[in-house]
C-alpha cells in the first residue's frame, strides 16, 4: 500500500457514507477509464464481461484468467487515478481460502474495493450452495479486515442472472452475506422498484449496489436514490455501447458505402489531448 491507495480508499468509503446515490461506471481498459475520469465520475468499477468482449471472448467463468484480470485492473487504476473496485467474479476459486488469497493478490494492483459473486460458472449448478457461499464471503471479509486501509468488499448474489428468479433466496443470501462481513450488497438483475426496495430493506443499514444498463429497465438515478440505493454500476453496458457504435459504423460502410458515422466520433485532437495527460 502507498499513501495514494490509502487516500483513494478513504475517498471511496466516504462516497458510501454521504447522502444520496452515486454512479460508479465500468471501464474495460485504460482508455475508457481515462475518458470516464475526465467526465468527473468519482470512482470506477471494472467489468469482467467488458474485458472479455474486448479480448474477443465470451463472458464466462474461466474465459479470462486471474492474471489477465489483475493486469486489466492495474491498468485502469493507473490510468484513472480514481478509487477503483474490481470485478473478481467468483474469486477465481471455489474454496473460501483460495478466494480470500486471490482477493489479497488483487489488492496489490491498487484497488480499494472488490466484488465476489456466488456464481460457480457451471451450467449444471450455477450457484454455490448457501453455506459455502456464506463461508466464501466470511473468509474474504476477514482477509480484507487485516489491511491497513478501509477496503470495501461487495458480495454479489447471482440468482437473477442465472435463471433462478427466486427473490426470496436472493434476499436470504444477501442478508447472510451482510452478516458475514460484506460491506456492500449487490444482486445484479433487479428490474423493478419493488425488487430494489426489498433488497435495500433486507440489508439495511448496509449500502446496496444496483446494476443498470439492462434492456427494459427504466429506473433513473433519482428514482434509485429514492429507493435507498447507494451505488449504481452499469456493468458491461458501456463496453457494449461502444461495440454497438463500431458495429453500426462498420455496417454503414459495408452496406451503403458512406461514412456519416464519423460525424458522431469524438474529435481526434480531443482524444489525443485527453490521453496525453
Amino acid at each position: 500500500m502507498d499513501s495514494q491507495q490509502l487516500l483513494r480508499a478513504q475517498t471511496f468509503k466516504a462516497l458510501h457514507e454521504r447522502e444520496g446515490a452515486f454512479v460508479i461506471p465500468n471501464p474495460w481498459d485504460a482508455g475508457s477509464a481515462k475518458l470516464l475520469a475526465s467526465l468527473g465520475f468519482e470512482a470506477l468499477a471494472t467489468t469482467s464481461a467488458g474485458l472479455a468482449f474486448s479480448l474477443g471472448r465470451p463472458d464466462a467463468q474461466g474465459a479470462i484468467s486471474r492474471d489477465e484480470t489483475l493486469g486489466n485492473v492495474a491498468a485502469i487504476v493507473a490510468a484513472s487515478g480514481l478509487p477503483v473496485a474490481a470485478d473478481l467474479e467468483n474469486g477465481f476459486a471455489d474454496s473460501p481460502e483460495d478466494c480470500a488469497d486471490n482477493l489479497l493478490k488483487a489488492v496489490a494492483t491498487g484497488i480499494v474495493g472488490a466484488s465476489i459473486e456466488d456464481a460457480t460458472g457451471q451450467p449444471d449448478k450455477p450457484i454455490y450452495d448457501f453455506e459455502l457461499s456464506v463461508e466464501r464471503v466470511r473468509a474474504t471479509a476477514a482477509a480484507v479486515r487485516g489491511l491497513p486501509f478501509p477496503f470495501l468488499l461487495t458480495a454479489r448474489a447471482e440468482n437473477l442472472l442465472n435463471g433462478r428468479l427466486d427473490l426470496d433466496d436472493t434476499l436470504r443470501r444477501l442478508e447472510a452475506y451482510a452478516q458475514a462481513g460484506a460491506d456492500v450488497l449487490y444482486a445484479p438483475g433487479l428490474r423493478t422498484r419493488e425488487e430494489v426496495i426489498a433488497v435495500v430493506r433486507a440489508v439495511a443499514p448496509k449500502p446496496v449496489n444496483v446494476l443498470m444498463g439492462l434492456g427494459g429497465v427504466t429506473l433513473t438515478v433519482a428514482e434509485l436514490a429514492e429507493c435507498g440505493v447507494k451505488r449504481i454500476s452499469v456493468g458491461s453496458s458501456l463496453a457494449r455501447a461502444a461495440l454497438g457504435g463500431l458495429y453500426l459504423a462498420a455496417e454503414e460502410i459495408r452496406n451503403y458505402g458512406t461514412f456519416n458515422y464519423a460525424g458522431q466520433a469524438l474529435p481526434f485532437d480531443r482524444l489525443n489531448d485527453l490521453f496525453k495527460g
